[in-house]
């Protein structure tokens, strides 16, 4: 053996005795006193669990939050790959409770084409005129039924944002700004949906309450086309957030309106309005000050606030313009464990509680419906526009499609592909340039495949599938119809017929373009 050689074993062993002695004598952990050295390797495999577990242990359709198949066909998609599988299904179709199965037509009116990327330049707008009903100022038809949900700066990277604004510029999709304000990350191309949270960021005041004039401000310097009042969101909902002092540097401090190095935090509820009569005053004075329509975000817990909302609404005089309902099951934001698994209802089950309470009142058509939590994936996406939501918001899908692995490591600013963090380390390799084509490519690839479901079904737009165009199944023994399962009553979450009638001549004319334009197109619906 060589004096080189021998000298690195040596110091090898010695380094191995010194982290065996080491073990030995602390007394934090028992694994490493008991097996000095060795031990090392279980709190490695822990560390590495979900990555290990995601490439190597799970099935394809096993991994959550979202299964390997489920990132599959967001990678291949974002690259314009064949994202076709072969050899028929791997789910578990004839076991499986609550597996949604589509009720084909044998003759559709208007077969699409065959190969994997005919449709990649369908144009589907959405369904309603977003604030057509109220009169707004600026009301306009959304050119995109797929956008890009709320994620703020500060949880995101700039890059990944810059790659996401891009992305929906070039697709003709909005973006929504997320609650921590509006970044010079957000201002490449695309429109924006300006979130208002509860600690009011970018439209607050030196003592942190909300206010109007600085709304109205930001709004006209801006390419904003609506404003969004967060109630909660899927990850957290009921709970406040907090991001600490350490990481509120200069960008983030100037998007947000904070002081650098200050604890920024996010209440559990907004001081600006107190109920439903407080709230709906407040959207009718930002509508009115600023000509833009306005809407809630939430997720569903109490029931007792959609009821409160619906009968407030039934006479017409005030009213949100639209309403997005993000499912339990979602999760941009970090959370408690508790609130994460078990605070607000998964998204069907809310949706259909909401939109249910909307038809009843006979108002559903003067409101727009936005879904989110997993709906980028197309199967969740079509049992959504099946129980009556207008548009789809896509949140997570748009992080993978950006670079996201899953890592799940969102919350320790450690995101290895730069997407979750605002360490110049790891955002350093994201390309946003590069990604924005990703985010398009993924938006334009669910956008066809929704648009060949609602062919197989016979109707020229995903809006126009109904609940009596879905099974649900328990596994291969029983069926039941969609709205039957979620207790709609016969035409419920269906678009009224002045509204059908709209939309198909509108696809009759192909559609309005989205690509490389604005996500708004010339009000030409009827108000509903």
């Amino acid at each position: 053996m060589s004096t080189p050689v021998r000298r690195t074993a040596l110091g090898a062993l010695a380094a191995l005795g010194a982290v065996a002695a080491h073990d030995l004598v602390q007394k934090k952990h028992a694994v490493l006193r008991n097996f000095p050295v060795v031990g090392h390797a279980r709190y490695l495999v822990e560390r590495l669990g979900p990555e290990l577990r995601q490439y190597v242990v799970a099935s394809n359709d096993e991994e959550r939050p979202f299964s390997r198949d489920q990132r599959r066909f967001v990678y291949a998609s974002a690259k314009m790959e064949n994202a076709y599988v072969g050899f028929g299904t791997d789910n578990d179709v004839e076991r499986t409770v609550g597996y949604p199965v589509v009720r084909h037509r044998t003759f559709p009116e208007q077969p699409m084409g065959v190969m994997p990327h005919d449709g990649d330049d369908v144009h589907l707008p959405g369904a309603k005129v977003l604030g057509g009903p109220r009169g707004r100022r600026y009301a306009f038809r959304p050119a995109s039924l797929v956008n890009i949900s709320g994620m703020s700066f500060g949880s995101l990277s700039g890059p990944a944002l810059e790659a996401m604004n891009r992305g929906a510029h070039a697709v003709g999709a909005w973006h929504n700004t997320g609650e921590g304000g509006l970044s010079r990350h957000h201002q490449h191309g695309g429109d924006l949906v300006f979130q208002v949270g509860t600690a009011y960021f970018a439209c607050r005041d030196d003592q942190g309450r909300f206010d109007l004039d600085a709304l109205a401000d930001l709004v006209a310097a801006n390419p904003v086309v609506a404003i969004e009042i967060k109630l909660s969101q899927g990850a957290k909902p009921g709970l406040g957030g907090m991001l600490p002092g350490a990481k509120v540097n200069h960008e983030i401090a100037e998007a947000r309106g904070i002081e650098v190095g200050q604890d920024c935090a996010s209440p559990a509820r907004h001081t600006a309005f107190h109920d439903v009569d407080s709230m709906l005053d407040l959207v009718e004075r930002i509508a009115d000050r600023t000509g833009l329509p306005v809407g809630i975000k939430s997720a569903v817990g109490d029931l007792h606030f959609w009821d409160e909302l619906v009968a407030a609404m039934a006479d017409g005089t005030r009213g949100v313009d639209f309403v997005t309902v993000d499912g339990g099951e979602g999760g941009t934001g970090a959370a408690p464990m508790l609130f994460s698994d078990s605070v607000a209802y998964p998204f069907r089950l809310a949706f259909s509680e909401v939109r249910r309470r909307f038809d009843e009142a006979g108002i559903a058509d003067r409101v727009t419906f936005i879904g989110s939590g997993k709906l980028g994936i197309p199967e969740n996406a079509l049992v959504a526009l099946a129980l009556g939501v207008d548009l789809i918001n896509v949140g997570r899908e748009a992080m993978l499609a950006v670079g996201c692995i899953q890592a799940q490591k969102c919350h320790t600013d450690h995101c290895p592909t730069g997407v979750a963090t605002q360490k110049v380390r790891y955002t350093r390799g994201l390309d946003p340039t590069d990604k924005s084509v990703r985010v398009a490519n993924y938006v334009r690839s669910l956008r066809r495949d929704l648009s060949k479901v609602a062919s197989a079904v016979g109707v020229p737009h995903p809006a126009l599938i109904t609940t009596d165009d879905l099974d649900v199944l328990e596994g291969d023994r029983r069926r039941t119809g969609l709205g039957e399962l979620y207790g709609y009553a016969p035409g419920g979450g269906r678009l009224g017929d002045a509204l059908t009638d709209d939309l198909r001549r509108l696809m009759a004319d192909g559609g309005p373009r989205a690509d490389g334009g604005p996500s708004r197109t010339e009000v030409t619906a009827p108000a509903g």
